[in-house]
């Protein structure tokens, strides 16, 4: 499969581009290869579908940071339906008629302004510690969610009466208008100004929510934090954003993870990182160590003569993947050997006998052995 190509490419703009100018580039190229320009052409069609891709991304300020960052690994590591890391979904089709409007057939968009709509999306930032993230963990947020109101069950309508067909579109949600040009008769497409485009008129509204349908309530949402979930990913709970108007269902629930620092441990990707501090003496001779980990302490044996800055790598004691937890990441530790700035007698007397048995000489005003140590370990 070939790789995907960059966005900013696609649409032509550099990665400094205001909102403005990506929608005046996705207008460009997108008229370009639309289909109906372009009947029966597959290389158009995919050209328009990857200009519609970028522009999704890229417009949304969320997704545009994460694809900054990541490319396209933020939107492409398994997640799939569920919805956090790579579960963005693209609707082109939406993006499209709300960009163009009329450029295509008199209505783009407004031509089903009284088709059913799904709803917009709540976004919520929700913070988790470090082994939440980890390992996964179960939250509820509160969201303000617009329910329907229990007076007129949603009809917006007073008790008792009912929503009337738009006189002046007959229920259709637009109005059609003909006009004589020097090209001939042009047909052009409003939205209704009496309805609004919903083709239907309320003239008695509900006086518990002012004709909307729905009432504004303080709404607990439980979440499954999945573990190996890092931060600035995003988790989509389906149908728990704002109604859908005209019948259309409602809009998700995005949820972005915002992960605290752990004092010890460093995370990158799916592995973990941290260091150990041992004394000299255990460095030179070995020894049996204890190395904390994200599961707890790690028994590990210090190999003689260990130098500073060696690397152990506990395998599998990392993050868990996102799309399968039975399979971890790594734990890379970074021995650091301690040599003291002050030793007894007794100890330089033995560090003296050391430096005569490996030949190292000791004399006022050369660097000293235990000096040479210190310079070595650094």
């Amino acid at each position: 499969m070939p790789d995907k190509r960059d966005y900013y490419d696609i649409l032509g703009v550099s990665k400094n581009a205001s909102d403005a100018e990506l929608k005046k580039a996705y207008r460009r190229v997108a008229k370009q290869y639309h289909p109906d320009m372009n009947p029966g052409d597959k290389e158009a069609e995919v050209k328009f579908k990857e200009a519609s891709e970028a522009y999704e991304v890229l417009s949304d300020s969320n997704k545009r940071a994460q694809y900054d960052q990541f490319g396209h690994s933020a939107f492409s590591n398994g997640a799939g339906g569920q919805g956090f890391g790579g579960g963005f979904e693209f609707d082109m089709g939406d993006i499209f008629g709300d960009i163009f409007g009329d450029f295509f057939g008199g209505g783009g968009s407004q031509r089903r302004r009284n088709a059913p709509t799904k709803g917009a999306n709540i976004r919520k930032i929700i913070h988790l510690d470090f082994k939440e993230a980890i390992f996964g963990v179960e939250k509820e947020i509160e969201i303000n969610s617009q329910e329907e109101c229990n007076t007129c069950s949603g009809t917006g309508a007073k008790p008792g009466t009912h929503p009337e067909t738009c006189s002046q579109c007959k229920g259709a949600g637009q109005v059609r208008y003909n006009q004589q040009t020097l090209f001939g008769a042009v047909t052009s497409v409003k939205t209704c100004n009496v309805c609004q485009g919903t083709g239907q008129v309320i003239k008695d509204k509900c006086g518990t929510c002012h004709g909307s349908g729905y009432k504004s309530e303080r709404k607990k949402i439980a979440i499954s934090i999945p573990a190996g979930i890092d931060h600035g990913q995003s988790i989509r709970v389906r149908e728990k954003g704002e109604p859908g108007s005209n019948g259309g269902p409602r809009g998700d629930l995005l949820v972005t993870v915002s992960v605290e620092r752990h004092p010890a441990f460093q995370r990158e990707g799916y592995d973990l990182y941290s260091s150990k501090t041992i004394s000299f003496v255990k460095a030179a001779l070995g020894a049996d160590i204890k190395i904390k980990t994200i599961d707890g302490e790690e028994d590990y044996t210090i190999k003689a003569g260990t130098q500073s800055h060696t690397e152990i790598r506990l395998k599998g004691k990392g993050v868990p993947h996102l799309n399968n937890k039975n399979i971890r990441g790594d734990h890379i530790v970074t021995i650091k050997v301690d040599v003291p700035t002050k030793l007894t007698e007794e100890e330089t007397k033995v560090i003296r006998e050391l430096a005569q048995v490996s030949g190292e000489e000791v004399h006022e005003g050369k660097k000293k052995f235990f000096d040479k140590v210190k310079d070595a370990m650094k």
